[in-house]
């Protein structure tokens, strides 16, 4: 499979936000924004009216295609979205401070008791972690929340016609059409996100034709209903064929009981972590070091795991994550939504830090600081 990271679709996707951030995907069931619907488009249909003679000729039916472009369309989002992917400049402190908040923690472990048949049986079979199949969903879909209800279809056509990445979304489309010529979804209920990543755990669709499992046994491999048994096989087989080792952890904080492996210190000051194989068999999923590490403490709170135990230094503008909390607090306080307060200064806080700064005339930054601090007290 191509890495996923090439695009901002993994977990990504999910909700690492934070307070005021923008999300990085759509997610369902809020209502879709009028720029992912599909939109009229001269260009786009005369695309799609050549590529359906390459389909054919690649194995897909008449019957397939006109089933599957019966409803799609162009839809302008996505390539806007495609185009305007920020740069990752997180900290690991901010990732995980959303990748693991107390939110997706208590959601994970209630999760985990909820099917923890399931994934019991999946760990027996596949030798993958019940605790890291389980981080996984929480981290591509909040548990299933938001598995993102754009057409496939219609996504991976707009993207490869837009040409960017034509090949690579061409071959995606091309997959999506084998998904519904093989009877496993219905082109309505192929949904996804504005890039093409699908189901409970966000398979792009070349993956899904290598690693999904149809654990329900009912003929189908389907990521996209409500019961997530096929999509958390799917991610254990995934991990499987990635190189996971059976019986091994993917690794821990160095000075608190962590396996021998290599030493990684992803943000400077920051702790350090001791990480094994099955460490990179999770960055085959997604390959950042930030996700591999939530994956991990994630599903070592799931476990039971407290929080770690190292610290992080202050920010570039002197903040530690308790000043950026008290920051949001105040500034709510007085008026000004952060959002929250996650200690996660996102768009949505820097527009508070902003308006905030207006109203005592000070030239409107969006800066967090000491001394702004020191002014909402």
């Amino acid at each position: 499979m191509m890495n996923r990271r090439f695009f901002s679709f993994g977990l990504a996707a999910v909700t690492l936000a934070g307070c005021g951030g923008p999300a990085m995907t759509v997610s369902g069931p809020t209502p879709l924004p009028d720029d992912l619907r599909p939109t009229p488009d001269a260009g786009y249909d005369a695309w799609v009216a050549a590529f359906k003679g390459r389909a054919a000729s690649r194995g897909i039916s008449q019957s397939t295609l006109n089933s599957a472009f019966r409803s799609a369309g162009f839809l302008p989002g996505a390539i806007t979205r495609d185009r305007n992917q920020p740069e990752s400049s997180r900290t690991l402190e901010d990732y995980l401070s959303i990748a693991v908040s107390d939110e997706r923690v208590a959601k994970g472990r209630a999760n985990y008791a909820r099917y923890r048949d399931i994934l019991n049986a999946l760990e027996a079979r596949y030798g993958v972690d019940a605790t890291i199949i389980t981080a996984v969903w929480g981290l591509e879909s909040f548990y299933g929340e938001r598995r993102g209800s754009v057409s496939v279809i219609s996504a991976t056509s707009t993207l490869a016609y837009e040409g960017r990445r034509g090949e690579f979304f061409e071959g995606q489309l091309i997959a999506a059409l084998r998904i519904l010529q093989n009877g496993d979804v219905t082109p309505e209920n192929m949904t996804g996100s504005w890039a093409g990543a699908m189901g409970h755990t966000q398979f792009i669709p070349t993956s899904y034709l290598a690693y999904a499992v149809d654990y329900n046994g009912d003929g189908r491999r389907d990521i996209w209903e409500d019961d997530p048994s096929d999509s958390l096989a799917s991610t254990a087989s995934y991990l499987a064929r990635s190189g996971w080792t059976r019986g091994m952890r993917w690794g821990g904080e160095v000075g608190y009981n962590a396996p021998a492996g290599t030493i990684i210190q992803p943000q400077a000051g920051g702790p350090r972590f001791s990480v094994t194989s099955n460490f990179r068999a999770i960055k085959r999923y997604n390959n950042s070091d930030s996700y591999a590490i939530g994956v991990g403490h994630l599903a070592d709170r799931i476990g039971g795991a407290g929080p770690l135990h190292g610290s992080f230094p202050p920010d570039a503008n002197g903040l530690t994550k308790d000043d950026r909390v008290a920051l949001q607090q105040r500034l709510t306080a007085r008026g000004f939504d952060t959002g929250g307060a996650d200690g996660v200064l996102g768009n949505k806080s820097k527009a508070a830090i902003s308006a905030y700064q207006t109203s005592i005339g000070q030239p409107a930054t969006g800066v967090g600081s000491q001394a702004l601090l020191a002014s909402l007290r």
